[in-house]
């Protein structure tokens, strides 16, 4: 028996566009694999909320946002209300979960923190790609979740789809982590790795944004803001603190020269802007920061559209993973894979 998950969308850009995308590639084998289906009954962008409990056809909807449409242009359209609102006021029967991937706001977490909020108190379960949700109230949400019997998932928020989240919690149990090093924003990496060739630092990043990899404004990447935040969610997750971003050291890959990034190679060494959480008497420093590696070092060796993790523990020894991730794909197959998790066994 199929068991029908009715599930909005919060933002419809990159990452729930290929969710969308997922959920017409893989209908058949979660149905037949995990017993599910993905039924999408509220979606939202910038123009505002639409609803339709009988499921809204996700090829139709993929290819409408991929040629221009809005929300505000389909049937169902709720005028003058934020995703929060309709979430709090919509039928209990008529959503299961929420997909939230909407843009990364620090200041106030709008729209996502208050979308995760009210479907969190309303016992619906949400998984995030969005980080600033996490960063600005993750013991806030988990504490919601907890008290209303709602599922919380955000392995996409760390490196993609790197399991890096899901590694820490599930598979390093009874562990005290020593050390916690990665590389995890590929724009700044891809940057670093242009330089490096000789190319000055504003052609490199001009060629990111050509090539889509950075954003129009590009400063959480290369001032070090989205690794700082996934540095944070990652303490938060398995490293037992819970530190915010105010607690972490944060450098970007602004400051640094081609002269610099020759020096080093000359040497042997490459540069890498490196997320690190050091185990020390006094607790972990947490730091970001462009870091000298030998180029025979495993992050050393993580280039261009590739993110890696090192893991350093007292039980399971060290770790390494690394993913090359040039698509928002996978990235959505992490919410997708979370998704089946949270609900699979229920």
């Amino acid at each position: 028996m199929t068991k029908i998950i009715r599930t909005a969308l919060i933002g419809l850009g990159n990452v729930n566009r290929n969710f969308l995308k997922l959920l017409e590639m893989k209908a058949e084998r979660l149905r037949t694999q995990y017993g599910l289906a993905f039924s999408v009954t509220c979606v939202a962008d910038s123009s505002g909320v639409a609803v339709n409990p009988a499921g809204f056809d996700a090829l139709q909807l993929r290819q409408f946002k991929e040629q221009g449409g809005r929300v505000q242009q389909l049937p169902g359209f709720v005028p003058e209300r934020t995703p929060a609102a309709v979430l709090t006021d919509l039928p209990r029967a008529d959503c299961d979960l929420v997909l939230e991937a909407s843009p990364v706001n620090l200041q106030t977490g709008e729209p996502g923190l208050g979308a995760t909020l009210a479907a969190l108190a309303r016992g619906i379960s949400v998984v995030l790609a969005n980080k600033a949700p996490l960063v600005l109230a993750f013991r806030e949400l988990h504490e919601l979740a907890a008290a209303n019997q709602a599922g919380l998932a955000f392995s996409a928020t760390v490196c993609g789809a790197l399991p890096v989240l899901n590694i820490g919690r599930r598979d390093l149990i009874g562990a005290e982590i020593l050390a916690l090093r990665g590389i995890f924003n590929s724009t700044s990496n891809f940057v670093l790795e242009e330089m490096t060739q000789g190319r000055s630092y504003a052609d490199a990043l001009s060629e990111a944004q050509r090539r889509g990899i950075a954003e129009t404004d590009p400063s959480l990447d290369v001032e070090g803001w989205d690794t700082a935040n996934k540095l944070v969610i990652i303490a938060n997750s398995f490293l037992g603190i819970h530190p915010q971003l105010a607690d972490v050291t944060v450098q970007g890959i602004t400051q640094i020269r081609g002269e610099a990034l020759a020096t080093a190679l000359a040497a042997g060494n490459t540069i890498k802007l490196l997320a690190s959480a050091q185990k020390t008497p006094a607790g972990y420093q947490l730091t970001v920061g462009p870091v000298v590696l030998p180029k025979t070092e495993f992050l050393a060796q993580c280039s261009g559209w590739e993110m890696g993790v090192e893991i350093h523990s007292d039980i399971y020894g060290k770790m390494y993973y690394k993913i090359w991730e040039r698509e928002p794909l996978p990235t959505a197959a992490a919410m997708l894979r979370d998704a089946v998790n949270l609900f699979e066994a229920r």
